[in-house]
């Protein structure tokens, strides 16, 4: 049930509270326009999604504007009424920009945030050096630890890493094959990169909390480039679908409709390209990677519209598998739940790790790579025990059946007051 609904009666009971004083002067014209009124409201809070604080205002609003004398000034309460839930609907459009019409009050606003923009820019900048990088040495034969090392160190010189200033928002994925995210090695992984492979770099810069989430898919064997061209396609068709007031469902919707008209032949056998329906894309808070929208990738999500001012990680998964992913193999990735208050800790090393997560990382993503290299030792009972009081969130690799072929692009939209800026478009995707 809508969550709005419930709080329909405690809604109701203050405009109660407000009225009450006014229609005890025996004026039913009043009562019966107040009725008129909670008719019309409901569907605005059901359908507009109003703030029950702008409610009030507009309760007040219609009831000050209401003629005192008699009942024949019925029609004239009544217009005043609409005028109000006019005026307040449209003090309410701000969340869509609908209201400013004028180019220089978008520039006005788009300048005030002009300090968030160049962060992301920012951060932005040193990811598409990095992944510059990246692909003039990665190679058949490395192991994944050395891969994921080597790109994380240049990302911290080129970030310029201070503390939770600046640095990585969250580890190096580099899932394999039918893995298709949330891989990152562990101390004493022997996993190596194969000719065959299809690797996806999945990694994240931030600037004071502002994050960029990007990711590109590498293959040495050209018998994937099929798989690879229709991930790409779909992802640039979410992002040109992605825009202020754009419905979530209906790009999910766009971007399954490219994914599944290609398909591939891989090893003599032709699959058809299908999105990982239970993956998604999704809004982008300060130090927070998932900010609680998701951007899905098949038809059928929620009606809920993108916001101006708003980031987004749109991001899309192909596979030759079933399309759905499920938790597999060992847990790398962790991040502290940012909505968590405070929970009692009785175990002193659960204590002290959570002290070092909160000065090294905060609620952005880490591994247990990153533990090692901050020097904790012995840490994986108090790493559990903080999952177990819900602290802690761990994220295991996702996977499709095996044997299957997974692909991922993903880019970091901002949904500026004057444009849709891909923050992290480069050259080579």
């Amino acid at each position: 049930m809508d969550d709005r609904v419930l709080k329909l009666p405690f809604f109701s009971w203050n405009c109660g509270c407000m009225v009450s004083c006014r229609i005890k002067k025996k004026k039913p014209f009043k009562l019966i326009l107040y009725l008129v009124f909670r008719v019309i409201l409901v569907f605005v809070l059901l359908n507009k999604e109003l703030e029950f604080q702008e409610s009030g205002v507009l309760l007040e609003q219609m009831l000050t504007c209401c003629p005192a004398n008699t009942e024949s000034d019925f029609l004239t309460c009544l217009t005043a009424a609409l005028y109000c839930i006019k005026n307040c609907y449209l003090s309410m459009v701000w969340r869509t920009a609908a209201w400013r019409i004028t180019s220089e009050e978008k520039k006005a606003l788009d300048q005030a945030s002009e300090e968030i923009w160049n962060d992301f820019r920012e951060a932005a900048e040193a990811h598409r050096q990095v992944r510059k990088y990246v692909m003039s040495w990665i190679k058949p034969g490395m192991t994944m630890i050395e891969i994921c090392e080597k790109l994380e160190d240049c990302s911290r010189k080129l970030i310029k890493e201070n503390g939770l200033n600046a640095g990585l928002a969250f580890p190096t994925g580099c899932s394999l094959n039918n893995c298709a995210a949330h891989y990152t090695p562990n101390a004493g992984d022997p996993t190596v990169l194969q000719y065959d492979d299809i690797c996806k770099i999945d990694f994240g810069t931030h600037i004071s909390g502002r994050i960029i989430d990007c990711a590109f898919t590498v293959t040495f064997n050209p018998k994937y480039d099929r798989l690879l061209e229709a991930v790409k396609d779909a992802t640039n068709t979410g992002i040109k679908c992605a825009g202020i007031d754009v419905r979530l469902c209906d790009v999910g919707e766009a971007i399954q409709e490219v994914m599944e008209s290609y398909e591939v032949e891989i090893d003599g056998k032709t699959y058809q390209v299908k999105p990982i329906r239970n993956l998604n894309g999704h809004s982008i808070g300060p130090y927070r990677i998932h900010a609680g929208k998701t951007v899905p990738i098949v038809k059928g999500g929620e009606a809920t519209r993108m916001e101006e001012g708003e980031v987004y990680a749109i991001e899309t998964f192909g596979s030759t598998g079933k399309g759905v992913v499920h938790d597999d193999m060992e847990c790398s990735h962790y991040m502290k739940n940012f909505d968590v208050g405070h929970v009692p800790i009785r175990l002193p090393r659960a204590k002290h790790l959570l002290n070092v997560i909160n000065e090294n990382f905060g609620t952005l993503a880490f591994c247990r790579r990153w533990l090692d290299r901050l020097g904790e030792s012995k840490y994986l009972m108090a790493l559990k025990n903080l999952c177990d009081l819900g602290i802690v969130d761990p994220y295991p690799p996702l996977c499709d059946i095996k044997g299957s072929y997974t692909a991922q692009f993903e880019h970091t939209i901002l949904l500026r007051p004057t444009c849709k800026e891909v923050v992290s478009r480069g050259d080579d995707y």
